[in-house]
């Protein structure tokens, strides 16, 4: 028997999830946007006209909302959960900011866990890795199991453990696509994309990210002033051909404050921590 659920936001994720699940009346679905009732209907789920007509009586409450409105739903809906209901925020937000929702929803009555959606809803839909923390977190993972997703774990107590996960690991997920946006735009500039695309093929490394990440720290402690100099160039490079360096102007940055530095990711391998 599925717990009923609640969908707070029925964008993209929510309909996808319903869909998939087949949860039909044991779901009941709010958006704030009215044109969104059409998509509730299509998945079989209770539409709702109010949020107090999909809370009332749901154990189970996805929110789903977009960034900025994750923490004005939580505290605008706090006062309208049953006793002991389990808000899972879905949210891609800071850890903060998921701290201020929590506050809102346990103050009243309701408990808060903090989830953090690890990919694109599609295509893996209910397969979609979620992470889990706060003190209900335990409950809400046997809840959503129940509800048909099959990737979740529980990492840790507090909440916004979760989300620092999931924020932490967009800034390298997002970062390359930004990264790779700048190349790309000026390699089309300067015509020689299929050169730039081959060197990076053949030098391309295979190792996990553990290995990655500490050889790619080392690299700039010990070379990092050489580096700055060199992207300083590369920002020219992209200037004269009318490319503005927003993320090469990054890495100038962050190589020069690493040079010569004792990082804490080298730094823990000997026990040593140098702020």
């Amino acid at each position: 028997m599925v717990e009923a659920i609640s969908l707070i936001g029925f964008g993209e994720a929510g309909s996808t999830f319903a869909r998939a699940a087949g949860w039909e009346a044991a779901a009941h679905a709010y958006d704030v946007n009215p044109a969104r009732r059409a998509a509730m209907e299509e998945a079989g789920v209770l539409a709702c006209a109010t949020a107090d007509c999909a809370l009332s009586a749901a154990g189970l409450v996805l929110s789903l909302v977009t960034a900025d409105a994750a923490l004005p739903a939580a505290q605008d809906y706090a006062a309208l959960l049953a006793p002991g209901a389990i808000w899972c925020d879905m949210n891609s937000v800071a850890p903060q900011t998921k701290r201020a929702a929590a506050a809102a929803i346990e103050a009243a009555g309701g408990r808060y866990v903090d989830v953090a959606v690890l990919a694109p809803v599609n295509p893996a839909r209910l397969n979609v890795p979620l992470l889990l923390s706060g003190t209900a977190a335990a409950e809400a993972e046997a809840l959503l199991r129940n509800a048909g997703f099959t990737n979740v774990r529980v990492v840790g107590d507090e909440i916004g453990r979760a989300s620092a996960i999931k924020m932490i690991r967009s800034i390298m997920v997002k970062g390359i696509e930004a990264l790779t946006a700048e190349m790309m735009l000026g390699a089309h500039a300067a015509g020689v994309v299929d050169e730039v695309l081959a060197s990076l093929d053949a030098s391309e490394r295979k190792d996990g990210w553990a290995d990655r990440a500490a050889y790619n720290i080392e690299r700039m402690t010990t070379h990092g002033a050489r580096r700055a100099a060199e992207m300083a160039e590369s920002a020219k490079t992209l200037e004269a051909l009318g490319i503005e360096p927003v993320m090469t102007r990054g890495t100038v940055q962050r190589q020069h404050e690493l040079a010569g530095r004792k990082f804490p990711l080298e730094a823990a391998e000997k026990g040593e921590i140098d702020a």
